[in-house]
């Protein structure tokens, strides 16, 4: 991995080197829609000095309300011979290329110029807008003030300049109540444009000094861990960027009360940059998995998955368990809950008449039949009306479903939620629809997943948006390792490398036993995802043709199932 050095945009820029234009406008009325722009009046600051000043009348092309002359003193003939609107915008956004824009009240000012420019076709650049009504609210409590007008924060702030609705005199005076904020954020913490753009009195002080855990991050990435003093994992995540990513924890745009609490108790952040973005997926994922970090509420425990299974006896049935072992042949999973598991069974009850009963039945002693054989819902092996060799027949059929081919399963089991519609049992139909869902779904899953686990390497490749190549080296279902090939380079002897330093992966025994089943899920999306080039393979990758995938990327939009 190419080191990243440390760059003036990962830390911020600094409010010192930002170019501020302080805009202040005076209108002949309160809406851009039907009123114009009479003044513009701009400062241009950086570091505390003036750069320079604008300043214009402008002529709105329509008569300015007496009012508003008595109000600002501009008068209809001081603005006869003044630049139209389009010119005079046309001026301001020239003098103000580039540099952040300021405004006290800045949606009534920002409003009107972006009225101007799509009234001549201006293009508006879209700058950076700070507004000092809104910091001031933050920062300047009504204990202090009686209102954040800019008279009033003129004369806390000690302006020079006393507002008086002139443009050019109500830009000075907001120039000297923005370094007054800016002075007092600086106190604690906000030094960079980012900090101030996005500073809120919501984040507390205490949080907001503890964003130097993110100082030393790599801008890379990959995976970060929040650890307590114990040196205990609080929470685990991703970003392609470690560092930006873990710095809005300590801003407004963190908004999670888990995470507000999470963050007051870390005390160290540890990045761990990865290769490519699958790595750093699976590492969450496992990381997550080994600790059951307090904070992080998916995947903590991927382990505890459910499994729908046929059972190996005489007159099989079918089962939910916790794991399939190597001699179970036919199954589907995983299950995120028991709940869908039984969906799922249902759904396969629908379709084939396998019994239910939990008693383990003898060829040689039949008893009595249950309700399900009268309704014609079971083959019935209890009584003896079937032998093993008949039954199996069922079990046949359903063992195809969870392995092979389900067309057949799918369309008996359409054929009944068509009739119950057409009966206008439409709740019915809907349980019947979920339950279908939960079984195309899991078989899907197992069908697809199960040439991956059992292939002993697979080695493919993706561009990637930066240049060059991700490689991944997968074993069992288990990514062995990942790697990036530069942009320009030939990516084969980083192929070589990978195969080389990869994890040793033993086969599995049944699934979940070589990786976990979300990982090899992971894996699996990323292998079939556009634009994923297959490198090598050790084994086969085949699903059936008239597999559960299929069927659910037939009956998905149908039905309105998720994918």
């Amino acid at each position: 991995m190419e080191v990243v050095q440390d760059r003036l945009g990962d830390l911020g820029t600094p409010l010192a080197e930002v170019t501020f234009v302080v805009v202040d406008l005076e209108t002949t009325g309160g809406s851009p829609r039907d009123c114009g722009i009479t003044e513009i009046g701009a400062v241009k600051v950086r570091g505390g000095e003036v750069l320079g000043e604008l300043q214009t009348f402008v002529n709105p092309g329509e008569p300015i309300p007496a009012f508003i002359q008595s109000l600002t003193g501009i008068t209809d003939a001081m603005v006869r011979d003044a630049p139209r609107t389009g010119a005079a915008v046309t001026s301001f956004l020239e003098f103000a290329k580039g540099a952040v824009l300021v405004a006290h009240n800045a949606g009534f000012d920002i409003g009107f110029l972006k009225a101007a420019c799509a009234a001549h076709d201006l293009r508006w650049p879209g700058p950076t807008v700070l507004d000092t009504v809104r910091l001031a609210r933050q920062v300047v409590s009504r204990d202090e003030v009686p209102n954040h007008k800019l008279a009033t924060l003129a004369r806390v702030f000690g302006a020079t300049t006393t507002p008086d609705h002139r443009a050019l005199h109500d830009a000075r005076a907001t120039v000297d109540v923005l370094h007054g904020l800016i002075g007092r954020l600086g106190s604690v913490g906000v030094h960079t444009l980012e900090e101030l753009s996005s500073y809120t009195s919501r984040v507390s002080d205490e949080l907001r000094r503890k964003r130097h855990l993110a100082d030393g991050l790599p801008s890379a990435p990959g995976v970060y861990v929040f650890k307590d003093e114990r040196g205990e994992a609080l929470y685990v995540g991703t970003s392609v960027d470690i560092r930006a990513r873990a710095r809005n924890y300590f801003t407004a745009s963190e908004q999670r009360r888990r995470m507000g609490e999470m963050v007051r108790l870390a005390t160290e952040i540890t990045p761990i940059v990865c290769a490519t973005t699958l790595e750093a997926q699976v590492r969450e994922l496992r990381l997550i998995a080994e600790h059951q970090p307090r904070y992080n509420r998916r995947s903590r425990r991927p382990d505890k998955v459910w499994w729908l299974k046929l059972t190996d006896e005489a007159f099989p049935r079918l089962s939910i368990v916790r794991s399939i072992g190597p001699d179970d042949l036919a199954w589907a999973g995983p299950f995120g809950t028991r709940r869908t598991a039984e969906d799922a069974a249902a759904a396969l009850h629908d379709a084939v008449p396998l019994r239910q009963c939990l008693t383990r039945l003898s060829p040689t002693r039949p008893t009595s039949a249950c309700a399900l054989a009268d309704m014609g819902r079971c083959a019935a092996p209890c009584t003896g009306a079937i032998g093993v060799d008949e039954y199996a027949l069922t079990v046949a059929d359903a063992a195809r479903v969870l392995v092979g081919d389900s067309r057949e399963a799918v369309a008996a089991v359409r054929e009944r939620m068509r009739t119950l519609s057409e009966g206008e049992r439409f709740e019915e139909a809907a349980a019947l629809r979920d339950r279908l869902g939960a079984l195309v779904r899991a078989t899907s899953r197992s069908q697809r997943a199960t040439p991956v686990r059992e292939a002993a390497e697979i080695v493919a490749a993706r561009r990637t948006p930066r240049g060059g190549w991700d490689l991944v080296c997968v074993r069992h279902g288990r990514l062995a390792g990942s790697s990036h090939s530069p942009v320009g380079a030939d990516p084969m002897p980083y192929v070589a490398a990978l195969r080389a330093s990869a994890e040793v992966v033993a086969p599995p025994t049944g699934p979940g036993t070589s990786a976990l089943p979300e990982e090899t899920e992971l894996v699996l999306r990323w292998l079939e995802a556009e634009g994923t080039r297959l490198v090598d393979i050790e084994g086969e990758w085949t699903c059936p043709v008239g597999g559960a995938a299929a069927a659910h990327g037939e009956l998905a939009p149908a039905l309105g199932w998720a994918s």
